[in-house]
């Protein structure tokens, strides 16, 4: 059977862009390595997602939605800027969520045919200059500041997080400037106490901001354990409780030989008398509500029954 262009369409259903690729780049924050969504579907679809235009390749390796683009052309045609969520795939920053539409700035007063308004996510500010770079897209501080009044605390701190991971942005620089801001100051102010660029990537960052929520809980990224000749590091923890959370994704502990690896490692963590607990990706994303109340129970299990106070020597990796 032929289509209208005389392709057959078991040919042309096989040039479509495969939907595992984008949830893949979706569910890391709108960047990730050929390895990562080679493994969620296949090399064949990776490449007909680069053909199709659906992906970009950002370095050898490495490949991401293309929100930056679609957002700077949206901008342009607006005469406004890519601001928010945008701006943060325009810095190469991960993200939670990749936006579903072009989050734009366009200045006060400024008329927005309603065609642009319905197919992207209109802000009106008028914005100084210093806070624009190249005329198109919002400075990297502005861009964190933005995401941090505008978006919920969890997604805020997952674009904080990887734009002190970047280098782009310095603590001092976001903390100097939450401090002078006045409307939305104490979002903006929380974002950039709380920020770390310890987080491994968005997954991390929610789950901490997730954590930061529950009373009697103070998790820190990238916290090592060490004792009796045992040597670790979480993903978070909290020295005081012994308390320790992992965020287990499939690619890292999909294979046999990795399984092996991580139940020896989890084990001796329970040994030096932490409480260990793990949570998956669509935990921490979907089941929010689930997720706080077993870190409110671990919180009660800790108290109920104190961690012993061994001689062994528990640090956490030093912050820049």
């Amino acid at each position: 059977m032929e289509n209208s262009e005389g392709t057959p369409d078991s040919d042309r259903l096989v040039l479509m862009t495969d939907e595992r690729v984008l949830v893949a780049l979706r569910q890391h924050g709108g960047a990730a390595s050929s390895a990562v969504l080679v493994d969620a579907s296949s090399r064949h679809a990776l490449r007909v997602a680069l053909r199709e235009g659906a992906i970009r390749q950002d370095g050898r390796g490495r490949y991401s939605l293309p929100v930056a683009e679609d957002g700077r052309a949206a901008a342009n045609r607006m005469t406004g800027v890519a601001s928010h969520l945008t701006a943060a795939a325009h810095w190469g920053w991960s993200m939670k969520t990749a936006p579903a539409r072009p989050m734009i700035t366009v200045p006060r007063n400024r008329n927005v045919p309603p065609a642009d308004q319905k197919a992207s996510q209109i802000s009106w500010r008028t914005l100084p200059p210093d806070d624009v770079v190249d005329g198109c897209v919002t400075g990297p501080v502005q861009t964190v500041l933005d995401c941090a009044v505008m978006l919920p605390f969890d997604e805020a701190l997952a674009v904080a997080d990887s734009a002190l991971r970047s280098g782009t942005v310095t603590r001092t620089e976001l903390e100097d400037a939450a401090a002078a801001m006045s409307r939305g100051g104490p979002a903006a102010r929380r974002v950039a106490r709380e920020a770390s660029q310890e987080a491994a990537n968005p997954f991390e960052s929610v789950l901490r901001a997730i954590a930061l929520g529950v009373t009697g809980l103070r998790v820190r990224p990238q916290v090592e354990i060490e004792g009796d000749g045992f040597f670790a590091r979480v993903d978070l923890g909290d020295e005081e409780p012994r308390i320790a959370l992992e965020a287990d994704s499939f690619e890292s502990h999909g294979a046999r030989r990795q399984l092996a690896v991580d139940a020896k490692r989890y084990d001796e963590i329970v040994i030096q008398d932490w409480l260990l607990h793990r949570f998956a990706w669509e935990h921490v994303m979907f089941e929010q509500p689930w997720v706080t109340r077993m870190l409110e129970g671990l919180v009660q299990v800790r108290k109920s029954r104190p961690a012993k106070r061994r001689r062994i020597s528990v640090k956490r990796a030093q912050a820049a």
